[in-house]
């Protein structure tokens, strides 16, 4: 089961709920998100649909859990289902079920390719809500913030578009905040689209808004008021010293991978091509250790093709297929929280998790290629793939060798 069977599963066992008279909703929610647990979470899936019908059932979340609880139990591919928290729903699928959802996601990926996690969620956001404008002489973290945030919206659907120059500096120069402040952040609810389960989200980088509306300035609402939208302006701490000498990708990610209140990372760290403290080289040279083992593969004369088996179960397996399958939802709430940020760390994760599972896929000493080993090559080509669309996103290469 993929995480868009189990949001149609949530969604159905609501509707069931509300047909049998035991929940009293007049509209459901757009969207029922069904995300990965935090860490130290129960089960293989979460869901805060609960606390999304609480206000609107007039009941308390825990009870609207434990009605969509008694109703999950009955699907074919769930194991268990826990409450946790003030009322979130914990999954557990059976083994049939995880397997199933290994072949389809990475058959996905590979069909879609770099677009796969693109979708059009957003496609119906006003214009006012992805309108930017980058002031004259802006700073470089604010251009690299406002050219990442619109190729997320994008992404989702949404015609964002980028303005370039126009007067009214700001204070801490040329768009950016004064090293002392920081942006004012709206963190949205738990229950609110884009927020995982049991965590608040990312980051929102826009004056005066929350995630999903990013309202303009009092100044800006009042002159689009008059009939002329200026565009949003997106703010971040300048950094601390001058980037210009840097390669692009280091410069790419020592702005974006931090989010936009807190400093840009430090230079050096980022310079030296080690796993070690260095999340650009870690992602990178996940992407370069994916392409080498598609051209080692040829070399031993065969390709990826993924069939469900007991690879599956391989705990490295396991953890990859988490992280591919996380993407989608990453994606999305990068683009309604303008964190760019929340998908650096995505990609981080993922290539790690990558990293870990590379040592199974190709044959060791005089093994024959095998039907596990053309799957694990179909795994680690997904994983390149995305971590390919995640850089190209954020304005960083995706390199092939290292």
């Amino acid at each position: 089961m993929t995480p868009a069977d189990l949001s149609l599963t949530v969604a159905h066992a609501v509707r069931r709920a509300v047909g049998d008279g035991d929940l009293a909703v007049r509209e459901l929610p757009g969207r029922l998100t069904v995300e990965r647990p935090r860490p130290g979470g129960l089960g293989d899936w979460a869901t805060n649909a609960a606390l999304q019908l609480a206000r609107p059932s007039g009941l308390p979340p825990r009870e609207v859990a434990e009605v969509l609880r008694r109703r999950l139990l009955d699907v074919p591919g769930i194991a268990r289902v826990d409450i946790t928290g003030p009322g979130f729903l914990n999954l557990t699928l059976r083994p049939d079920a995880r397997a199933g959802a290994g072949r389809l996601l990475v058959e996905r990926v590979r069909r879609e390719g770099m677009r796969y996690g693109h979708g059009d969620a957003l496609a119906g956001l006003p214009e006012d809500r992805v309108h930017f404008r980058v002031a004259e002489g802006a700073g470089p973290r604010v251009r690299a913030l406002t050219a990442a945030v619109a190729a997320l919206l994008r992404s989702q659907g949404a015609p964002a578009r980028v303005d370039e120059g126009g007067g009214d500096g700001q204070r801490g120069g040329a768009g950016d905040l004064g090293h002392g402040d920081g942006p004012r952040l709206a963190s949205p609810s738990p229950g609110s689209p884009g927020a995982s389960p049991g965590t608040h989200g990312g980051s929102p980088s826009t004056h005066g808004g929350s995630p999903g509306t990013h309202g303009a300035s009092r100044g800006a609402r009042s002159r689009a008021s008059r009939g002329a939208h200026p565009g949003l302006r997106l703010h971040a701490r300048p950094p601390h010293y001058d980037l210009a000498a840097l390669p692009s990708d280091v410069r790419q990610w020592a702005l974006l991978r931090p989010a936009p209140h807190d400093r840009v990372l430090d230079a050096a760290p980022l310079l030296r091509q080690t796993e070690s403290g260095n999340g650009l080289f870690t992602v990178q040279y996940a992407h370069a250790r994916s392409a080498a083992l598609l051209r080692n593969a040829a070399d031993l004369g065969f390709s990826a093709a993924y069939e469900d088996g007991p690879h599956d179960a391989h705990p490295g397996a396991a953890e990859l297929l988490a992280a591919l399958g996380d993407h989608p939802a990453v994606l999305l709430a990068a683009a309604r929280q303008h964190a760019p940020d929340r998908l650096a760390r995505h990609l981080e994760v993922l290539a790690d998790a990558f990293l870990g599972f590379q040592h199974t896929v190709l044959p060791l000493g005089d093994e024959k290629p095998s039907a596990a080993h053309r799957s694990r090559l179909a795994l680690a080509e997904a994983a390149g793939t995305v971590l390919a669309g995640g850089l190209s996103l954020l304005g960083v290469s995706a390199p092939t060798r290292l």
